[in-house]
């Protein structure tokens, strides 16, 4: 390789211009190439990765870095185009894998390519060998954006969903399909969805439910019923109309401790309705603080943050005045009804240690 030609100074400087990307690719030349790039100053660009990210969409899949703003593409993975004879052969992993470059975003990326039945073994051995090059200190998540594929079982990789569906009548959720997707995926951290057209709901025991955060936009609040079956810790639903009696069942169940026991905050907007204020407070026993006083503000980190595109990394403050008591060990939820949006908020502690912060 022609690098290796030039005295080591001058190896690091052209490293130091080279884009994450190139380097990436780089690495897989040979066992010296990525020594190589291992002791030279690019590590110290490494160093600076804590996540990355696996951006499935239907015909190809990203490895990128998140920054913030943007999603730095350093890989591609796509099916085999037989017709292009532009291939060459590099080894990931062990595995002979055949790559070439496509020009986007104003800069060259990689695209390691796969057969038809080649994209779990390329995807296995792509990710043993980010392992190897980046450590156990980097943060890695598979975000989907659809359902045809199951999510694949890779080591210290986190799930995530992110799907719009339904924005036409014709464009109706496979629930076959669907269910299959989540039940053959690993249980996923984050669902982010545009639901419209679920025509039947999914069973109470799907692993839909045990995701840790759930952002739900939906015209049935039924279709899927979140509130009912949620085991997660933090969840905002977007719903065109709901029944009240759907938030006062919620908020009697987390009051007797009959589910609901990891939640955290809770979030819904009733876009065509509004939540008759006083008739839920005094359904779910709501009690009140001192007008006189200053009532704390409830806030999170969020479950999942995307530094490239979530502008907030906490959960919306909750500074209310009302709040419940769940029975078995005296835990409080600061409560919030502002015309159509209900926020329930869990405190780790009891009622006694919640009033002593009380202003």
């Amino acid at each position: 390789m022609q690098l290796f030609k030039y005295p080591y100074l001058v190896q690091n400087e052209i490293l130091n211009h080279t884009e994450f990307s190139d380097l990436f690719m780089l690495s897989f030349v040979s066992k010296k190439t990525k020594k190589l790039i291992q002791s030279s100053s690019q590590m110290q660009r490494f160093k600076t990765v804590n996540t990355i990210r696996y951006d499935h969409r239907s015909a190809r899949t990203y490895v990128c870095i998140p920054f913030y703003y943007f999603h730095d593409n350093i890989l591609k993975i796509a099916k085999r185009d037989n017709t292009k004879n532009n291939y060459f052969q590099l080894n990931v992993s062990g595995k002979i894998v055949d790559f070439s470059r496509v020009y986007k975003h104003r800069k060259y990326i990689p695209v390691a390519s796969y057969q038809p039945d080649g994209f779990k073994s390329l995807i296995e051995s792509i990710h043993n060998y980010l392992l190897d090059f980046f450590g156990d200190s980097v943060e890695f998540y598979w975000e989907a954006d659809n359902y045809k594929k199951p999510i694949p079982q890779l080591e210290n990789v986190t799930a995530l969903l992110h799907l719009r569906h339904g924005l036409t009548d014709a464009d109706v959720l496979n629930m076959r399909r669907f269910e299959n997707f989540i039940s053959s995926s690993p249980v996923l951290k984050c669902i982010d969805v545009d639901i419209f057209n679920m025509r039947e709901p999914l069973n109470p025991e799907s692993k839909f439910y045990q995701a840790e955060y759930i952002e739900s936009f939906q015209s049935n609040p039924t279709l899927p019923s979140v509130l009912h079956y949620f085991q997660g810790r933090q969840a905002f639903l977007k719903w065109w109309k709901c029944d009240t009696r759907d938030v006062i069942e919620f908020v009697n169940k987390w009051k007797s401790e009959e589910a609901l026991h990891k939640l955290e905050h809770i979030k819904i907007e009733n876009y065509n309705d509004e939540f008759p204020q006083n008739e839920t407070l005094d359904a779910i026993g709501a009690q009140h603080i001192d007008l006189a006083k200053k009532p704390p503000t409830h806030i999170l980190p969020k479950v999942y943050f995307d530094i490239a595109f979530q502008k907030e990394a906490h959960t919306d403050p909750i500074a209310s005045y009302t709040y419940v008591v769940r029975r078995t060990d005296n835990r409080v939820a600061s409560i919030s009804i502002d015309d159509g949006i209900f926020s329930f908020g869990v405190w780790d502690k009891t009622e006694e240690e919640f009033l002593r912060i009380v202003d």
